[in-house]
């Protein structure tokens, strides 16, 4: 009986690649093994250094000037005179504006002949005392007629006074149509042009006074306890970002804004601050004491790693051969700073840690410090 499975023989093509196939099988038993080039990942790195005493925390605020004040007459009148312009330095005693002065002029005539007067008054009630005087010691004239002379005299003499004080009055109101720079200061802002009518106390411009500009910044009520009076602090332009400049905590608030939830600090510069204008925007750097003490060893965000077994970072380490692997370590964390976080186990001061890619390397991964063109070793 015959089976219904058939034997099925290669054809001469299949039979031709079968026998190709063994004989490159058999042939490539004889070559030596394709060497796999190793990657040497480039990374950034960091080293481990001991933490100080402090902490350093930046607060955002603005450049103001040491002395801001704005000028305003203390009588009403028409500007008439404006020389200075915003931008000019003037000194002290230096002359910004001026106010029309005739009616001034004119009440100041007034109190010098009512002081005239007073004056002529004067002299005729001090005669005619002395005349009775002398009229009463020869019994010619009455104690009431002395008495009534002397009042005279006095009222008189009050009346000078009297009259005096409203020259001054009248001369200090005259002075006052003039406004003159306090001190050596620059004209910030003008805030009325020749021709206006002004009320007393209305601004009439703005000047900035003093030698270094002051940083006002804001402070959370965190950080406001450790903040004190003649504290150090270094200073940053954002305009400027090649200068760093010492300051000085100057004041420091007790009260909160209306709607927020952090103290005004004021801190003077203290030198190198002439390129410094009011109004731009300047980071301030605290140190703070910290609670632990010294010797904590802090490293960046970006150095840790976490996953289910735990933080760790990659060591840099050299092997037998110079070669740097990078090598996966746990480490246990502390509190966080505002530079970095607090290794409390697991690294030593000097161990270089890689700062990017964490998460792309493998433990034992050989590495090149990025930017070095060789493998090199710490």
């Amino acid at each position: 009986m015959v089976s219904g499975s058939r034997i099925v023989y290669p054809g001469p093509r299949r039979a031709a690649l079968v026998v190709a196939f063994v004989a490159s099988a058999m042939s490539g038993c004889d070559e030596p093994p394709v060497e796999v080039e190793t990657l040497v990942r480039p990374v950034r790195y960091t080293e481990v250094v001991a933490q100080g005493d402090t902490e350093a925390r930046t607060y955002s605020g603005t450049a103001r000037a040491e002395l801001e004040s704005d000028l305003s007459f203390r009588v009403a009148g028409a500007l008439t005179r404006r020389p200075a312009n915003v931008g000019s330095q003037v000194g002290p005693g230096e002359v910004l504006a001026v106010l029309d002065d005739t009616d001034l002029r004119v009440r100041l005539d007034e109190a010098r002949a009512g002081l005239s007067r007073a004056e002529a008054e004067l002299r005729n009630a001090d005669a005619s005392y002395e005349r009775t005087r002398d009229l009463y010691e020869n019994q010619n004239a009455s104690r009431t007629q002395l008495d009534s002379a002397r009042a005279l005299a006095e009222s008189a003499q009050a009346q000078f006074r009297a009259a005096s004080q409203q020259v001054e009055a009248a001369r200090l109101q005259l002075s006052y149509a003039t406004l003159a720079a306090p001190q050596q200061c620059t004209v910030a802002e003008i805030f009325a042009e020749v021709n206006q009518n002004v009320s007393p106390g209305q601004p009439v411009m703005r000047l900035n006074c003093g030698n270094c500009a002051e940083v006002v910044v804001s402070v959370p009520d965190s950080d406001i306890a450790r903040v004190n009076e003649g504290m150090a602090v270094s200073a940053s332009i954002n305009a400027l970002p090649d200068l760093t400049l010492a300051g000085v905590v100057q004041e420091v608030g007790i009260t909160t804004g209306a709607r927020s939830t952090t103290y005004p600090v004021t801190v003077a510069l203290q030198e190198r601050c002439e390129p410094v204008r009011s109004g731009m925007a300047v980071d301030v750097r605290f140190d703070f004491p910290t609670s632990g003490g010294s010797g904590n060893l802090v490293v960046p965000y970006v150095a840790v790693g976490e996953d289910r077994d735990g933080n760790f970072v990659f060591v840099l380490e050299p092997d037998p051969e110079g070669q740097l692997l990078a090598v996966r370590r746990a480490v246990e964390v502390g509190s966080a700073m505002a530079d970095g976080i607090v290794i409390t186990n697991g690294l030593g001061v000097g161990e270089l840690i890689a700062t990017a890619g964490v998460r792309r390397l493998k433990s034992g991964q050989p590495v090149r410090l990025l930017g070095e063109d060789g493998l090199t070793t710490p």
